[in-house]
């Protein structure tokens, strides 16, 4: 073969190449401070300040207040007047990077084998580079818990920021929480049945699934008792944070006797901070919640009853049904198509707001609350001074679809590329059909 054929030949698989990677780079660390002035500033605490301004240096927040009190100068200076500035949105319990297409196994890295895992790690399958995750920061959604599934206990989770080279580049909270799911303690027959008491197998099965939970914890804790075991056990080191509060146990229950027992048995086996996930039934034991201090992840607004009897729309006003009783909770995507829908995480919250909840409490639900459940509220889910400047820029409202239209985006004040492959195909085929070809 000439080499004259060689040189086009490489530089057309070059091109073939740069085209299917459409990821965008990750940003490089910010060098420039930068203000954000004149918009309508969204706290993620419940303060809304209109003609506000927040500035930023080396990634972290110096400045939040009103325009007018600017002081000191910054080197970049983004006018923003009519414009709503918000944190960056979180979503929890996500299988985002652990999904790449949903229909093709190999790249799918949810769960493993076995059933009491704890020391399985999510951040381990994490795919940083993932064609999905631009799309999510499209919409606002800059950080992520990255969690597994499937297993009694599931594993380890952590929480990352949407926009970096690999996986330790992303850790925003390296292992934060234990993911385990409770025993159901009703079962359906058929499409659209009725819930009943599982028959006498079913029931002494629950039993000793229970039972073999109760003596894996007795035996984790007996062992993190110990600073220094004799004989190190992987699985039993990885449940070691949930004895001594560094890491959350997050119990997947919905029904109010699966959330009452999962509460029971957290607190009886010496569990320093419980979180329920999924949380149907959360407001019908608000006051069991409350009393033990134990936050809820809730299930997916956007979606069906789980009962035929209830209300159609009762999974748009548990938000508000929470709230009201004081129960400290954050706003879940759960279901379908996750991975890739996550993306209206803030509509959910729209949709709360629309049910009950003020504005302010709806964005606290996909802000500030979900940090503070995932135990990074100290650097991220507000704007405040000494914070991650983690935060978005929208032309309208973020947490309606009609207004949520992103401008800019910054993850720890690196301006984010909001490119992404859908985008691309809707600006070629539009270019295509403009050309009549």
């Amino acid at each position: 073969m000439s080499t004259d054929f060689i040189k086009p030949l490489t530089a057309m698989l070059l091109c073939a190449t740069q085209a299917l990677a459409q990821v965008p780079a990750p940003a490089p660390p910010q060098s420039k401070s930068i203000l954000i002035t004149g918009g309508t500033v969204h706290v993620g605490d419940g303060k809304v300040i209109d003609d506000g301004a927040v500035g930023f240096r080396e990634g972290r927040i110096d400045y939040v207040g009103f325009e007018y009190g600017v002081k000191t100068a910054y080197d970049t200076v983004i006018h923003v007047k009519g414009e709503h500035v918000y944190p960056g949105f979180i979503v929890p319990d996500s299988p985002l990077g652990l999904i790449e297409i949903e229909q093709a196994r190999a790249t799918v890295d949810l769960r493993d084998v076995g059933q009491l895992e704890p020391e399985l790690r999510a951040i381990s399958a994490y795919k940083s580079d993932s064609r999905v995750t631009p799309t999510i920061r499209s919409n606002g959604v800059l950080l992520a818990q990255v969690a597994p599934r499937g297993l009694t206990i599931a594993g380890t989770s952590s929480v990352v920021q949407l926009d970096a080279w690999d996986s330790d580049g992303a850790l925003v909270k390296a292992d934060d929480g234990v993911f385990m799911s409770w025993p159901a303690a009703y079962q359906r027959q058929g499409w659209w049945a009725e819930p009943g008491e599982t028959d006498s197998e079913k029931k002494d099965e629950r039993a000793k699934r229970i039972e073999e939970l109760r003596q894996f914890f007795r035996k984790a804790r007996a062992y993190a008792a110990e600073p220094n075991a004799a004989v190190p056990d992987a699985r039993l080191e990885a449940m070691r944070g949930v004895f001594n509060g560094n890491k959350a146990l997050f119990i997947r229950a919905d029904a109010a006797r699966e959330i009452t027992e999962a509460v029971q048995f957290a607190k009886a086996e010496g569990v320093k901070r419980t979180v329920i996930v999924g949380g149907y039934d959360a407001w019908r034991v608000a006051d069991l919640l409350r009393d033990n201090k134990v936050d809820v992840i809730l299930r997916r607004t956007h979606s069906l009853p789980m009962r035929p009897e209830d209300d159609i729309d009762l999974p748009y006003r548990l938000p508000a049904l929470l709230k009201e009783r004081d129960v400290r909770f954050c706003l879940g995507y759960t279901g379908d198509h996750e991975h890739a829908g996550v993306r209206n995480l803030p509509f959910t919250a729209g949709t709360a707001r629309t049910y009950g909840l003020s504005s302010e409490d709806a964005l606290r639900a996909i802000t500030l609350d979900a940090a503070a459940i995932m135990g990074i509220d100290q650097r991220c889910g507000s704007l405040a001074v000494g914070k991650d400047a983690t935060l978005i820029v929208s032309h309208g409202d973020a947490l309606d679809m009609r207004g949520n239209d992103v401008r800019w985006a910054f993850i720890q004040g690196r301006r984010i590329v909001l490119d992404d492959h859908q985008k691309q195909l809707y600006r070629q085929y539009v270019q295509r059909l403009k050309s009549g070809q």
